[in-house]
């Protein structure tokens, strides 16, 4: 087991990524942001495979991974990489004994555990074959056994269940949740599922535009978006208003109701716009209805309410939310 303390890094790679991180011993830091936003390099700077910039440096424990430089082999790192980047010349078990190989254990020792590890991970019966022969899914339970088999301090997870079927992602998220449970190193966990981000992570990073957008809690993060995609990661709308500058507001596609004459009632927020899109969403449908803000409003409706209306792509329409269901907060941290 990991005994390896808080991280302390700062990242400063020109053009692609400025941001601060600290965690502490047992966090399990989801990782969320835009394509392009900075995710993977952040971690391939922690992994020690590009360099932290001029003024950046990165410590695990107290110990300096930079300052003097410690090269990857050297950091107690697991890391599983998108695509799972097995070495295809060795068999399942002999890739996840590579790492333990290369930290001096012997071979019947490194075997054993790593068997131990593919056992655990529900693919104890491919340890004899190569990365060839095995599924996606198989693969994959093979990459995270290999990262968690040398006891990391650092645990670095670039979307784990990315291109995994549903069932085979489940399971493998139930597998990677019960050891992150019982984890005292620091993991970092880089996903696009608001699910993965809640539930697995103890806290939430969003990176965009390669700097840190906003950090806090799984449940903070939820309830108090303050980007676009992470509002739209968490299911919310969530609105600049022009008479409150600094100031967000919150509201579910489902509270949003639809009609194409202007509702009435002073307790409801209202906006004109055209319906943009119409996407099949859970039992009904997600209408997408272009208004003057930066974002279309998302509205949750039934397939009784789309004929109803007879909601179409350029139609006028009012999209309107009763105050009830509104949250307001700042646009900042420190609003």
């Amino acid at each position: 087991m990991s005994a390896g303390g808080g991280l302390d890094a700062r990242v400063e790679v020109p053009g692609r990524l400025a941001a601060d991180l600290r965690a502490d011993a047992g966090d399990v830091v989801a990782v969320v942001g835009p394509n392009g936003a900075g995710k993977t390099t952040l971690l391939r700077v922690l992994a020690g495979l590009l360099d932290p910039g001029p003024g950046g440096h990165v410590s695990l424990g107290g110990r300096s991974w930079t300052d003097p430089p410690v090269l990857p082999r050297d950091r107690r790192v697991g890391y599983v990489v998108q695509g799972q980047a097995l070495f295809p010349h060795l068999s399942a078990r002999e890739n996840v004994a590579f790492g333990l190989r290369a930290r001096g254990l012997g071979r019947a020792a490194a075997r054993e555990r790593a068997d131990a590890e593919l056992e655990r991970l529900g693919v104890g019966a491919f340890g004899d074959r190569r990365p060839g022969q095995l599924s996606g899914g198989q693969a994959q339970r093979v990459a995270v056994a290999r990262a968690l088999a040398t006891d990391p301090d650092l645990l670095l997870l670039d979307e784990p269940f990315a291109g995994l079927d549903v069932g085979v992602a489940a399971s493998l998220r139930v597998e990677l949740a019960r050891h992150l449970a019982s984890y005292d190193g620091v993991a970092l966990l880089v996903t696009h599922d608001a699910v993965d981000a809640l539930t697995l992570g103890t806290r939430v990073l969003v990176l965009e535009d390669g700097r840190v957008a906003q950090t806090g809690t799984p449940a903070d993060v939820a309830a108090h978006p303050r980007t676009d995609h992470v509002a739209r990661l968490v299911g919310l709308n969530v609105l600049r208003a022009p008479d409150a500058p600094g100031r967000l507001t919150a509201f579910r596609p489902s509270a949003v109701t639809l009609s194409v004459a202007e509702p009435t009632g002073s307790a409801r927020l209202r906006w004109s716009g055209s319906v943009e899109q119409l996407t099949p969403y859970g039992d009904g449908v997600r209408v997408a209805v272009r208004t003057t803000h930066e974002r279309p409003v998302l509205a949750d409706v039934t397939a009784a309410a789309v004929a109803e209306l007879a909601l179409h792509p350029g139609l006028r329409v009012w999209a309107s939310v009763k105050e009830t269901a509104v949250t307001r907060y700042p646009a900042t941290a420190d609003g």
